[in-house]
């Protein structure tokens, strides 16, 4: 485990991956966010392996909340995770966690966005999730995050941008009401005016793949500047800097391109910053949206 935290035997962690992703449509119009893949792996896997590592796993110490196409999600995680499956539109982060409640059940909880991609350094790696937990007194709120490009800019955490992963006391996610709400402004906010907000730097790569833009960029650092290809897939075109999914076909040429698993290039087709879905189709990834 990196940071040298141990992590106390009550702490559960939660996975938030009830969102509909809309930033990314038409990625996420048949695919909720939480399994979009990174590298050939879904976004949601790379969570659970990074809270696995620090001891959280299996359905009594780590939850999983879905909604937006929650029936792919609900049967991904399978018995991996404790599931909580919210009627109607998503929650938010803070409504979704306060659903989760009687599952928290008393303990702190991590909790970790699905679409958050983050990679240590090749060399030193640095804290990881677990400086989260690492001399944590319990009381106060905890964020992993960056120092932003300009530390007074609206969203910024005592001049840090949030990436991905929180740790919140039991007191205050018990008050939590079951409606529609944000962690930022239900919970991170009010600490950090109470001075009970504490900002643990992370200097990794953070991706929120929120976006095309961010969602091909964590894929090639995934790949890590060469070409990704999985055993399954078959590639005799040109293939430079990309992803190729499972079952994927790529006879064209392909650069700085997410091809899904299941997808075709054709020959005589070349894309570029863009990914390639199992229907067909070419999102670009040119700009952030």
């Amino acid at each position: 485990m990196t940071g040298g935290a141990s992590v106390p035997a009550e702490v559960c962690a939660v996975v938030l991956a009830a969102g509909e992703g809309t930033r990314l449509r038409p990625l996420t119009e048949r695919v909720p966010k939480a399994l979009c893949p990174v590298g050939n792996v879904p976004l949601l896997d790379r969570a659970l392996a990074r809270v696995a590592r620090l001891g959280l796993a299996g359905p009594g110490r780590v939850a999983v909340n879905a909604c937006y196409l929650g029936d792919q999600v609900v049967a991904h995680v399978g018995d991996r995770a404790h599931v909580s499956v919210e009627p109607g539109d998503p929650l938010g982060t803070a409504g979704g966690v306060a659903n989760l409640r009687d599952w928290i059940d008393g303990r702190p909880v991590l909790v970790g966005n699905a679409d958050a991609y983050l990679a240590d350094p090749a060399a030193a790696p640095g804290p990881d999730v677990a400086a989260l937990l690492d001399g944590w007194d319990g009381h106060t709120v905890r964020l992993l995050g960056q120092p932003a490009a300009d530390p007074a800019a609206p969203g910024t955490f005592s001049g840090h941008c949030f990436s991905g992963f929180s740790l919140l006391p039991w007191r205050l996610v018990r008050d939590l009401p079951i409606v529609f709400s944000d962690l930022v402004r239900a919970l991170w906010r009010p600490a950090e005016a109470a001075g009970a907000l504490e900002v643990v730097p992370y200097r990794g790569t953070f991706y929120d793949t929120g976006t095309p833009a961010d969602y091909l960029a964590a894929n090639l650092h995934a790949a890590a500047g060469g070409v990704l290809v999985d055993r399954s897939a078959t590639v005799t075109g040109r293939c430079v800097e990309s992803v190729v999914g499972a079952g994927a076909r790529v006879a064209g040429d392909v650069c700085r391109t997410v091809v899904w698993p299941g997808a075709v290039v054709p020959a005589g087709e070349r894309l570029c910053d863009v990914i390639r879905t199992a229907d067909g189709s070419t999102v670009a990834a040119t700009a952030h949206g």
